[in-house]
């Protein structure tokens, strides 16, 4: 059997290294390039693995390939998406899917219109507890559910991830699509209305807000709540969390997404870490992409996901400027 060519045009997000991993492991995968205009952040992957670099995406996509994975700074993932689709290539997009309602439904209508398909990294669907949850909710374990309270707290990051002219918004963007992808998908329900609150609470040079907590009301009539700060200072031992607490008529599920992790102490490090032992998201978020397009099926997380996920996000910031909910069009 043909392998799979696929090319990765940027490393500006550093699940970019991951995914490259996770690719190389898979017999059935043939790297066929890497794309980006800074030499530097993929100088190392290219020595160490032979891959063909490229300093121009363009070049990139004239070559023979199947499928590309995009981890670029937001504000190009539309760009390198739809240049993408016009040479007939499906697409793993970095979440957010985009940073405007327009540029995503372009996205989207780009790869319909070449019967290609495109797909949003949205890992966290891979994780065991996640998945574990959803299957009791579908078991009708807790019964109905009524609220959801999610959160996505992390480090707060660096470079263009704070530049709002690259990233298109601060941790209530970069931290609201992951949880919401998982409030939707369990609950089943589109997201109706949003009310959100923003700001720079903990580093106040950063030009983006760095905490968040975004309201959403769903079509079913479920209520979710998410803080998306950027509140784990230096000294806590994980870079982050992804934590849900679904409340049921019948009962409650507490999911700790990446608590399967070992407790280092040591002087070296001279603070306390968590090491997570647990199954590789990445891994088979990748693998699932990849079977999809080597067996002609729908790619199980689609742009339209990561369109509704990135909306509620860009709602949330509407809301703040009005200081009122905004209903979302469905």
């Amino acid at each position: 059997m043909n392998p799979l060519k696929i090319g990765m045009i940027s490393f500006a997000h550093g699940h970019a290294f991951s995914y490259l991993n996770s690719l190389l492991s898979i017999p059935e995968v043939e790297i066929i390039g890497i794309a980006d205009p800074k030499r530097g952040r993929v100088a190392d992957v290219i020595s160490k693995h032979g891959i063909a670099y490229y300093d121009d995406y363009r070049s990139l996509l004239e070559q023979s390939m199947d499928a590309v994975v995009i981890c670029s700074e937001n504000v190009f993932h539309a760009e390198l998406t739809i240049a993408a689709a016009n040479k007939g290539i499906h697409v793993l997009c970095e979440k957010p899917l985009g940073v405007g309602a327009d540029e995503m439904n372009a996205m989207i209508e780009a790869c319909n219109n070449n019967n290609v398909q495109l797909m949003t990294a949205f890992p966290c669907r891979y994780l065991p507890a996640v998945i574990q949850a959803k299957q009791a909710v579908e078991r009708g374990e807790i019964g109905d559910i009524v609220a959801i309270k999610g959160t996505n707290r992390g480090t707060a990051p660096s470079g263009w991830f704070v530049d709002p002219k690259l990233s298109g918004g601060g941790a209530l963007l970069d931290h609201t699509v992951h949880v919401m992808d998982l409030m939707c998908w369990i609950t089943g329900s589109e997201p109706e209305e949003v009310y959100a609150y923003a700001a720079t609470l903990f580093d106040e040079k950063l030009d983006v807000d760095d905490a968040g907590m975004i309201h959403v009301k769903f079509e079913n009539g479920t209520f979710g709540v998410v803080d998306t700060s950027w509140s784990r200072r230096a000294p806590f031992p994980t870079w982050g969390d992804v934590t849900l607490e679904i409340i049921g008529t019948s009962g409650v599920i507490s999911v700790d997404s990446l608590g399967q992790v070992n407790e280092l102490y040591s002087q070296e490090a001279g603070t306390g870490q968590w090491n997570y032992w647990g199954d590789n998201m990445d891994l088979y978020l990748v693998k699932a992409f990849v079977q999809a397009i080597k067996q002609g099926d729908q790619v199980p997380i689609s742009g339209e996901d990561g369109m509704r996920s990135a909306a509620v996000a860009l709602a949330g910031y509407q809301s703040i400027e009005t200081g009122q909910p905004v209903r979302l069009r469905v």
